[in-house]
């Protein structure tokens, strides 16, 4: 995550300098010492609904290949739901089973990714499987329990009511649509699965790509692909992080970051879903999680200082920036990085 140059007086700049530059050096930039333990690996669910013609049911299937070779790539746990023949599908239960183990199992993260068709009545949105179909207020009844860090991802039709029933404090929640009435297949599934893993979606050039990143990249595509066709975008996708279950469209975001301000105050989203990496960066890779998890929490407590920073006399705002940037640099000098590849002048 980066963070926008900072005034203040002359000796209170250098220390944030100082502090910014262990903030956002990357793998490219500096040598590593002996490596560290390995981080906990993500698990990835993905579910692939039904197709109802033959020709979604193979682009479905694709789109699922490309999480599975992003997996590969991350090294990541991969959980496939809804393409096997075995017996009588039901999907359904196989996926309520498979969140009930895993959402407890470890403190790395848990992403669930719905490929197919919805539905919306005008009171209940549905994602379409063999077998019964599962609910949003399934779905959030299931993971009410979860203790994994979560990201979940609805890319059909009608799947904008997934994100006002799933939003909760912490969680990553993306929706192809901005209303369950946006019924029309949607393709923005297609370009985030492709995005997911794709350097060139890296916005911010840390060396690895986020969610926040590769929904920016799908939602571009999106947008890209109907205005070729002539046609009028009938897909809006949304991403919800903050936990107010209203979610925030992608033209609200400039780069990284959010330009546009919210009804009422209201924080807005994007920070955490910054932090969700599947395919992390060499340097991230030797992290151990314990200081990825403390250093994301301090990340996100600079982002709310900054958003209240009006809130603050000048000397009360920098101070407490200072104490966290300087909490954030000590995370780093654990790594066993190199303080001789460390320059200012680099960064200028």
């Amino acid at each position: 995550m980066g963070f926008a140059p900072l005034e203040g007086n002359a000796m209170r700049a250098k220390t944030i300098v100082i502090a910014g530059v262990l903030i956002s050096f990357t793998a490219a930039s500096i040598t590593c010492g002996a490596s560290v333990e390995n981080s906990e690996k993500p698990t990835i669910i993905v579910v692939v609904g039904a197709a109802g013609r033959p020709e979604y049911g193979a682009q479905f299937t694709r789109w699922s290949d490309l999480w599975q070779e992003a997996c590969s790539k991350a090294g990541a746990m991969f959980v496939l739901i809804g393409l096997d023949n075995v017996g009588e599908p039901n999907d359904r239960t196989t996926l309520q089973n498979t969140l009930s183990h895993e959402s407890q199992q470890s403190n790395a993260a848990l992403w669930l990714v719905l490929i197919g068709h919805g539905t919306f009545d005008g009171r209940t949105a549905k994602f379409n499987l063999r077998g019964p179909d599962l609910s949003a207020h399934d779905l959030a009844e299931w993971l009410e329990a979860a203790t994994r860090p979560l990201a979940i991802i609805n890319t059909a039709s009608s799947s904008a009511p997934f994100l006002n029933k799933l939003s909760a404090a912490g969680r990553v929640v993306i929706t192809a649509t901005k209303s369950g009435f946006e019924q029309n297949y949607t393709r923005f599934g297609q370009y985030l699965a492709e995005a997911i893993a794709q350097p060139q979606a890296d916005l911010d050039k840390d060396g690895q790509t986020s969610l926040l990143e590769s929904f920016l990249a799908a939602s571009s595509h999106t947008n890209e692909f109907y205005s070729a066709a002539g046609r009028l975008i009938t897909e809006h996708a949304l991403l919800d992080d903050n936990g107010d279950g209203l979610g925030t469209r992608a033209d609200w975001f400039r780069g990284i970051r959010p330009v546009q301000k919210a009804e009422g105050g209201a924080s807005l989203d994007g920070y955490r879903a910054h932090q969700f990496h599947l395919v992390h960066s060499e340097f991230e890779n030797k992290m151990p999680a314990r200081l990825r998890a403390e250093r994301d929490r301090l990340e996100l407590e600079v982002v709310k200082l900054r958003d209240a920073k009006e809130s603050f006399s000048e000397e009360e705002y920098y101070t407490k920036l200072e104490k966290l940037l300087v909490e954030i640099a000590q995370i780093y000098e654990q790594t066993d990085t190199r303080d001789d590849e460390l320059s200012v002048d680099n960064y200028r």
